[in-house]
């Protein structure tokens, strides 16, 4: 049975044979393997071609600003999964990256989408940033969305790894349409709300990675693949100095049986 298209049966990422492996039409001993850093290879898997030097500083800052943040839900399920089953780690790195969704990692993706929209919007003769901003804003009102890449629980009065990448983004001379949108729409939710919402991190990384020329499909994989750098961190730590059945316990005493 045939399922979906089924006419281009190519990739362009990667081959091999006996004595040889070709990543993106470069030999991988020969012209990658100590020519490359990861970043700079990621990138280069991502899009065949090797990125310039804004794009790869912005690459590694991003990466490196959502990598860790404490005990996140994230953390404590790939800690409480190690704990209970410390033959895979791959299994409990797995579980951390699986709460990657639209609440938490998953944000930076749905802030994307939504920066692009509005942006499309403005070129399109819409009106400026900030009518096309209320606008968007007020459609996610009457879905009863929320709104991605603003707002944090602990940094009300302002994410500080949202601030240092836009601050960079400006000294380095590369914010651009997103970056403004992004601006736009926090200044529109005073009006559309009636109260200010701080940027994130998550409306940080996608803005200056737009701005760089950052694929839009791949937003999502940013914090995939810096969150799998932390947990790895984490779950060698729970190999030496666990807390997992700790948190599971604290978790049994805190949660009340109420019959229902």
């Amino acid at each position: 049975m045939r399922i979906g298209k089924q006419d281009n049966p190519f990739t362009a990422i990667c081959t091999s044979d006996a004595h040889s492996i070709t990543v993106r039409g470069k030999d991988l001993c020969d012209e990658l393997i100590g020519q490359m850093g990861f970043t700079e290879y990621f990138y280069f898997l991502l899009t065949g071609q090797k990125p310039s030097e804004s794009q790869q500083f912005f690459i590694d800052a991003v990466l490196l600003s959502i990598s860790e943040h404490g005990l996140v839900p994230s953390v404590q399920a790939a800690r409480m999964t190690y704990a209970a089953a410390p033959d895979a780690l791959q299994g409990a790195v797995a579980a951390g990256i699986l709460g990657c969704g639209s609440v938490v990692l998953g944000s930076t993706e749905a802030c994307g989408r939504f920066l692009i929209s509005l942006v499309d919007q403005v070129k399109q003769g819409s009106g400026p940033a900030e009518t096309v901003a209320i606008g968007g804003l007020r459609q996610l009102r009457s879905n009863k969305q929320a709104i991605p890449g603003f707002g944090h629980p602990q940094h009300s009065e302002g994410d500080p790894r949202a601030i240092r990448l836009l601050t960079l983004a400006k000294e380095r001379g590369v914010a651009g349409d997103y970056i403004q949108m992004l601006y736009a729409v926090e200044q529109a939710i005073g009006e559309v709300l009636g109260k200010p919402l701080p940027i994130n991190v998550s409306g940080a990384i996608p803005a200056v990675l737009l701005d760089i020329g950052f694929p839009v499909h791949a937003l999502k994989g940013i914090p995939i693949l810096a969150r799998t750098a932390s947990l790895i961190a984490h779950l060698n730590e729970e190999a030496t100095r666990p807390i997992g059945f700790i948190m599971s316990g604290i978790a049994a005493q805190g949660i009340q049986y109420d019959g229902n």
